[in-house]
């Protein structure tokens, strides 16, 4: 079916963007599938059909190795974008089979269940080096102080970036992603355009080093492999770093910060964890769920596809709404209410099928980490003031969250 133009869907308006699960409620009751002008896409508002559409391999998160863009019916992207879109388009996310299958199959040797669980000293007692500076300090800002450095040290340590130029690290991130939001504006393009660069030639220079003097990381297994049918070009390289950098902190920065802001926003269920630490596996997955980090996953239609009797044809793109997915009451009875205890939740804030988050089990242990140390070191943790909502939309996220340790 088509959008209205009443529609409460709106990803610009700032009220929409700090609460938008009343207009998720207003979609799914629409229907299965509701087409949205202002971004030429359709929009997938349920669990059962964007949890089935992410594993259809009828639809592609590339069409390039199908068709051209004529073919596909779509005009040449801007050539002032050209280094994104060679960074992003030769990563695995926007890569389908048989790209996507190589180097997922080099990279999830980094991503392993023992190599995780070797991580573990690493990022407990990092998350509570970083906690120990908060308590110290009597608060701040528990985005910076907290939830940046923990993701973003890790992951640059499995990657062998030095120390010294970490700080970089989130500001390109930052701007790569500003890309993702919807109808990004040129002056987010310019800065996502320069930050790509930066990175790229940064990477290329650190895979120079590496080859020169390999050591114990993930760029220098990726250069060591020896298998023709693995090996990655020096870009592939560049752009599953990026990826992994990019990926492996945004989530879970954003999933810290709006967790916490609705735990203190929901006191009595602060306290049943304050009171009980066994409920952190089961919360960290509620609070994944209750406000999703990523609210929008974008598909192009490879080959028509039906929902609901609504022929959708080849050529079109669809958005898979993961916000209203984990809000749907077919699947989460009392889908509103934060209940750290929920035993069966079927999130896909880490989505499925073969994109299925391959730095999963290691998000979850950043989030076990750094809420554990929190919980263990500031009992006392009180929010200092209300946090600003960051204007985007698909990456949702707090500008920060001032807190206090009394």
């Amino acid at each position: 079916m088509s959008g209205p133009v009443d529609l409460a869907f709106d990803p610009w308006d700032p009220a929409f963007v700090a609460d938008p699960y009343p207009a998720y409620a207003e979609l799914r009751a629409r229907g299965r599938v509701v087409r949205y002008e202002p971004t030429d896409q359709w929009l997938v508002p349920h669990h059962a059909d964007v949890s089935a559409l992410l594993r259809d391999r009828r639809l592609g998160r590339t069409y390039q190795h199908r068709f051209s863009h004529e073919e596909f019916g779509r005009s040449e992207p801007s050539a002032a974008h050209e280094p994104f879109r060679t960074l992003n388009d030769h990563g695995m996310l926007d890569l389908e089979p048989p790209d996507h299958t190589r180097i997922r199959r080099l990279v999830s040797k980094a991503f392993t269940p023992r190599t995780v669980e070797r991580l573990k000293p690493y990022v407990r007692g990092l998350a509570d080096e970083l906690v120990g500076g908060l308590v110290r300090d009597g608060g701040g800002d528990l985005l910076t102080d907290v939830a940046e450095p923990l993701p973003v040290a890790v992951i640059a340590e499995m990657l062998g970036i030095p120390e010294a130029d970490r700080g970089q690290l989130r500001p390109w991130s930052a701007a790569i992603c500003g890309m993702y939001e919807l109808n990004p504006a040129e002056d987010t393009a310019a800065r996502a355009v320069r930050a790509s660069v930066e990175f790229s030639e940064y990477l290329r220079e650190l895979i120079a080093e590496r080859r020169r003097r390999p050591g114990d990381d993930l760029i220098s297994g990726l250069i060591a492999a020896h298998d023709e049918d693995d090996r990655l070009t020096e870009q592939e390289m560049i752009s599953t770093a990026v990826l992994l950098l990019n990926a492996g902190h945004e989530a879970t920065v954003n999933a810290t910060v709006n967790g916490w802001w609705a735990l203190f926003r929901n006191p009595a269920q602060l306290a049943a964890l304050r009171a009980d630490h066994s409920l952190i596996p089961t919360a960290i997955e509620e609070l994944m769920r209750y406000d999703t980090p990523l609210q929008l996953f974008e598909r192009w239609v490879l080959d028509d596809i039906e929902i609901d009797g609504t022929v959708i044809p080849r050529g079109a793109e669809i958005a898979m709404l993961f916000g209203s997915a984990n809000h749907d009451p077919a699947v989460f009875p009392d889908p509103t209410r934060l209940d750290l205890a929920r035993a069966d939740n079927p999130h896909i804030s880490f989505s499925a099928g073969i994109h299925y988050c391959i730095g999963a089990p290691l998000a979850r242990l950043e989030l076990a980490a750094s809420m554990t140390a929190l919980l263990n070191r500031a009992p006392t943790l009180t929010l200092a003031k209300d946090p600003a909502r960051k204007p985007n939309f698909v990456i949702r996220g707090l500008e920060g969250l001032s807190v206090e340790v009394r």
